[in-house]
């Protein structure tokens, strides 16, 4: 069936008329792409077959990548806080930096909002985790909305976006996957249906992979236990302190960690992604169905990234890079096929390139750098290097070969030669034949520490112990974990009147 919606290709002809009788003259007019925005939850970036990870499952996510640009040095700044995903989606929506934004979205400017305000209809599902007023001023659309921070799998807390622009009352609803995939394929469904002029920004936040890591029953056991090989940089504990050892992403498995409870994780961690790639796919068939695909330039990507196992970490709370490199695509009209740019580059400029993939008017104010030259191959790189922040307690700078990790707290760094040792198992920071690349890693760290507005100090009169007793550290279920994650992850622990907090 053929719609009004056209392709990029496509020419709407326009009829103009100088006088009776005269012949019509034919004016080319393209029409703006659209826009369907993919965002996972707690996916390190080589979580996905494209990365190079023959292990996992996830064809139609690769197939993005060979469809376009995949970027294999893509970031979050980091948070202020534990729980990254409110200031992670806090920069991706404004384009700002960490200290420019923090994750308060009320009052801000906004990408849908921009893109609504150069004629795009704007449509959300998934996860809002910052103000609800700022999802009711940035979206026309809405549905299955969930404006918290997490929630278990099967129990989900949705919202409408009502006609008043208003978010309905939660009701509780399950899986979460399939609640996001249906309501973004329910709003293209309808979208072609309803023959709209007006191309559409579509927004879909899955809660995955994001704990708990409790698959549909179907996808359980999907990759056995003990099939998924450990992260090469897996530890049983990690070496040090620097912050919370026992900040709830890492109550998630006993200490120490055991190769057998962390290839568990990864079982569980990777049928998530599966199901999120499979309902992906329907999304992207959707799209096609609707003669909507080819004007559709398509963006995947995560909001922070996850440790499960690697240096003795299971959460996103720390700065190496299986924690703050995230998947990142970008596929479409105009967009190279089957291409890896290894630029350094962040999620919040994401904003300023899709307005300039669109053709829209650049956003202002803002820190994200427009990576179309890059997209297109005329550039190679928009920063020669990226910072990273976790709290007051961690600062990270990368060049494209060296990574500084700096503890001000703790007066300790870590010096790594990315080139040769991508999985930062080698610290260098100690040996003398290193202290000028050192002194020199610093003073760019020192450099972005002024040019963000930075918080943090570098330079505390006393410092911390860098020893702790993981023996003191308590594990306490949050009230969102299902009945699988206790008996598979908590068995042995004495729950009769512990009250579960919750996140």
């Amino acid at each position: 069936m053929k719609h009004s919606i056209l392709p990029l290709s496509a020419l709407l002809l326009l009829g103009t008329s100088a006088n009776a009788g005269s012949v019509k003259k034919k004016q080319v007019v393209q029409k703006k792409p659209n826009i369907l925005f993919i965002l996972a939850d707690d996916q390190r970036a080589d979580a996905v077959g494209c990365a190079g990870n023959s292990y996992i499952r996830t064809p139609n996510i690769d197939a993005l990548a060979n469809n376009g640009i995949r970027f294999s040095n893509g970031y979050v700044m980091g948070g202020h806080h534990g729980a990254i995903s409110a200031p992670s989606r806090a920069m991706l929506m404004t384009g700002k930096s960490l200290f420019h934004v923090y994750d308060k979205l009320a009052g801000v400017h906004t990408m849908p909002m921009h893109f609504a305000e150069n004629g795009y209809e704007t449509f959300g599902t998934g996860k809002w985790h910052n103000e609800i007023s700022a999802f009711e001023n940035s979206f026309q659309k809405g549905e299955n909305v969930m404006a918290t921070g997490m929630s278990d799998h099967f129990n989900v807390p949705c919202r409408t976006l009502e006609p008043d622009r208003k978010l309905s009352k939660p009701v509780i609803k399950g899986f979460s996957t399939d609640l996001f995939a249906d309501a973004a394929i329910g709003y293209l469904n309808n979208y072609a249906s309803e023959k709209n002029i007006k191309p559409f920004f579509c927004y879909v936040a899955f809660t995955a992979p994001h704990d708990p890591r409790s698959p549909r029953k179907d996808y359980i056991g999907m990759y056995p236990d003990g099939t998924i090989p450990l992260p090469g940089n897996f530890k049983a504990l990690h070496p040090f302190e620097f912050d919370d050892m026992d900040i709830r992403d890492e109550t998630l498995a006993p200490w120490p960690r055991t190769p057998e409870v962390v290839q568990q994780s990864l079982s569980d961690y990777y049928a998530l992604i599966t199901h999120m790639d499979n309902r992906i796919g329907d999304i992207i068939e959707t799209l096609k169905k609707q003669g909507l695909y080819e004007n559709t330039i398509i963006v995947y990507a995560a909001d922070n990234g996850l440790a499960v196992g690697s240096h003795g970490l299971l959460g996103k709370q720390d700065m190496y890079e299986h924690s703050m490199k995230v998947p990142l695509i970008i596929t479409g009209p105009g967009i190279p096929k089957n291409e890896v740019r290894d630029a350094l580059v962040y999620l919040y400029d994401l904003f300023p390139t899709l307005s300039d993939l669109s053709h829209l008017p650049a956003p202002q104010n803002i820190d994200g750098k427009d990576l179309t030259a890059i997209v297109k191959g005329k550039e190679k790189s928009v920063r020669s290097s990226i910072y990273t922040c976790y709290r007051n307690t961690v600062r990270a700078v990368r060049t494209d070969e060296w990574k500084l990790i700096r503890y001000p707290q703790r007066d300790f760094s870590q010096l790594f030669n990315l080139k040769k040792d991508p999985l930062e198992i080698d610290n260098l920071a100690a040996l003398p034949e290193y202290k000028q690349k050192l002194d020199e890693l610093m003073g760019l760290l020192k450099e972005w520490y002024v040019a963000s507005n930075d918080t943090a100090n570098l330079q505390p009169k006393t410092f911390l112990p860098l020893e702790y007793d993981y023996k003191k550290l308590k594990r306490i279920p949050d009230n969102w974990q299902p009945e699988y994650i206790i008996e598979r992850y908590f068995k042995g622990i004495d729950l009769t009147n512990v009250k579960r907090m919750g996140h």
